[in-house]
């Protein structure tokens, strides 16, 4: 993981899941958009508009991906794909610290 220098940060934080998943956005001075954010354990589903990068910066996540139909456990140090316009499963075990990029 890099330190990101000269980055807009939006302060409102994104909350999700009752306040089980949260994150804040920055966008880097090309224009691209990140979030930092924690998971709490719990079962999760999102759907995605852009392509997204997810780092995992802390912890672990198993997670199915579109298109599969098994789980596949991440942790601190990896990264996972996922295309644009459609959606992912998480079951998150253990706090999971993550970065997630989006892709135009």
């Amino acid at each position: 993981m890099q330190d990101f220098k000269n980055v807009t940060l939006v302060p409102k934080a994104n909350v999700y899941f009752d306040g089980k998943v949260t994150s804040r956005t920055f966008f880097l001075e090309s224009g691209e958009r990140k979030t930092l954010g924690l998971m709490l354990p719990g079962d999760y589903e999102f759907s995605t508009g852009d392509k997204e990068i997810m780092e995992v910066l802390a912890g672990s996540m198993d997670v199915m991906l579109p298109g599969t139909s098994t789980f596949r456990t991440y942790r601190e140090g990896e990264r996972f794909e996922v295309p644009a316009k459609s959606s992912f499963k998480l079951v998150v075990k253990e706090i999971a610290d993550y970065c997630c990029s989006y892709v135009k």
